[in-house]
């Protein structure tokens, strides 16, 4: 076999333009689109890895900010169930208060009305008894319904101060005297003489009948009045009772 030198040179010389031709032309722009395209794909990547990353700070950013907006929510909430809580206290024990204030102002006011009614009854049984001691004592015999208080007018005149007792009478001034009936002359002479000695001096009389003194006698003057009479003494015991009532009345 004979190898043709000037053949295999001239092919090979074909294969090295070729293949220069191929990397000049081909591979080469190839080669640089790859590169471009790998930069470009690496460059997609970083970006998506950036937005990924980015993604993920936004998303832990969101959450922690949920975690925060439910924490000052569940603080909120307490917040307000302990002021709703207080609140209802406050207003409990308030009711309560004002409802023992109703209470109380509401037994205070029954026990007054029931110590009126109780005052009441007792003014009235007051009045009752001493309207039936009046009516009893107008069954006293006549005589003792003047006689017996003769003396006890006097006396009472005797105890005015000197100046009063100067008036009495003065001037042959007749004294007014009140009986409770018509006397006859020897009840006008014992009164008389009993008041004249109780003055030093003779004094005349003036009779006035006011059958209300039931008995006794009553002695008016300008500036003295002398009484000794069951009216007196029943008016008296009254408002002693009456006085006494009331000053057990609670303030």
């Amino acid at each position: 076999m004979r190898i043709d030198w000037s053949t295999l040179i001239l092919q090979t010389i074909n294969v090295l333009v070729l293949v220069w031709l191929l990397s000049r032309f081909l591979f080469k722009p190839v080669s640089a689109i790859i590169a471009a395209r790998q930069e470009a794909a690496r460059k997609l990547i970083d970006a998506a890895r950036d937005d990924a990353r980015a993604a993920s700070a936004a998303r832990q950013a969101a959450q922690a900010e949920l975690a925060t907006v439910v924490a000052a929510r569940a603080d909120a909430l307490k917040a307000v169930a302990g002021q709703a809580a207080a609140e209802k206290a406050s207003l409990l024990a308030q009711a309560q208060a004002e409802a023992g204030q109703l209470r109380d102002a509401a037994a205070a006011r029954l026990e007054s009305e029931r110590l009126e009614r109780t005052r009441d009854d007792a003014r009235r049984s007051t009045r009752l008894a001493l309207d039936i001691a009046a009516r009893l004592f107008t069954r006293l015999p006549e005589p003792a319904r003047v006689t017996g208080f003769i003396d006890g007018l006097a006396g009472q005149v005797a105890l005015l101060p000197e100046s009063v007792r100067s008036e009495l009478g003065a001037g042959n001034t007749p004294l007014q005297l009140s009986t409770p009936r018509a006397l006859d002359a020897q009840e006008i002479a014992s009164c008389r003489a009993a008041l004249s000695a109780s003055l030093g001096r003779p004094v005349e009389l003036a009779v006035r009948i006011d059958a209300s003194l039931i008995a006794g006698l009553e002695l008016d003057a300008a500036h003295a009045r002398v009484r000794n009479s069951l009216k007196q003494d029943l008016e008296h015991i009254e408002a002693v009772l009456l006085n006494d009532d009331e000053a057990s009345r609670p303030s």
